[in-house]
Order: structure tokens, then sequence, then C-alpha cells
């Protein structure tokens, strides 16, 4: 890290910055998951779920995005490897095609986890006073909770 000076101190930016991580890791991880399940999903709700799965790719197509440049802001490099990304996210890969049911679930319980890492990362910028942070955070973690509501919806 250079000597920036934006009001939040080095060890902060650090912290911060490795909770980013985490939470990009996370998201690029469900990223790909939901494209994979984008492309393969078959049954009745093909229609359905083939369209929401692309919304909510191409959502997080632009979060990782703004989640990455959020790091660099802070001075810190932006993992962007599939081996990193594996390191650093808490979402297991699926390796089969699953039943569209499971695709949901599975989904589902990832928009979930993503949430829990959003709090975690919430609160390492309220301790560091990183206002910005907390704002991207906060918006990602009410994008996450709305889609796991309205896929848990689809479920039923």
């Amino acid at each position: 890290m250079s000597n920036i000076d934006i009001g939040i101190g080095a060890k902060d930016r650090e912290k911060i910055a490795d909770g980013l991580k985490r939470l990009l890791a996370d998201s690029y991880t469900l990223y790909l998951q939901t494209h994979y399940f984008h492309w393969n999903v078959t049954g009745r709700l093909f229609r359905e779920l083939h369209l929401m799965f692309e919304e909510q790719y191409t959502e997080l197509a632009t979060a990782v995005d703004d989640i990455a440049e959020r790091i660099r802001t802070l001075d810190v490099v932006a993992p962007g490897t599939y081996k990193a990304f594996a390191g650093l996210s808490s979402i297991s890969e699926v390796e089969d095609v699953p039943p569209a049911e499971d695709m949901v679930r599975i989904l589902t319980q990832g928009h979930e986890q993503v949430v829990k890492t959003c709090r975690e990362v919430l609160k390492a910028a309220q301790e560091g006073e990183d206002e910005s942070t907390s704002a991207l955070v906060s918006d990602r973690m009410r994008v996450h909770e709305k889609t796991a509501w309205m896929l848990r919806a689809t479920a039923q």
C-alpha cells in the first residue's frame, strides 16, 4: 500500500479491504454459479428461471466490479483469479447440474451467505469510519436479501 490520505488509517484500510476481498470472492462465485444455472436449467420453470438467473448474474457482474474498485480505492490489490477466489469464498462450488428446484435452493443459500459476509464487512467499515464502504456494503446486503426472498418465494 502506498501512502494515501483519505482519512482512513492503513491498518483499517487493510482490514476493510480483507473483508471486501471475501465479499468479492463470494459475489464472483455466486455470479459463476448463477450463470452456470442460467445455461443449464431445464424443466417446467425453465423460462422463468432462465430469465431470473440472467437478471441476477447481470446484477452480480456489476457488483463485482464495484467491490473490486472499492478495494483498489483503499489502495489494496483486488484478487482476480479462480484460485484466489476459491481460497477466499465461503460459497461452495457446484460440480453437477442439479434439478431446477435445487438450483433455486442453492442460489438462495448463496445469497444468504453473501448477506452474512456483508454484515462482517460492514462492522469493519463502521469501526474504521469508512462511510463509502459502509454504503456500498449496505446496498449489496439489501440486494442479496431481496434476491434471497424472491428465490424463496419461487421455491414455494
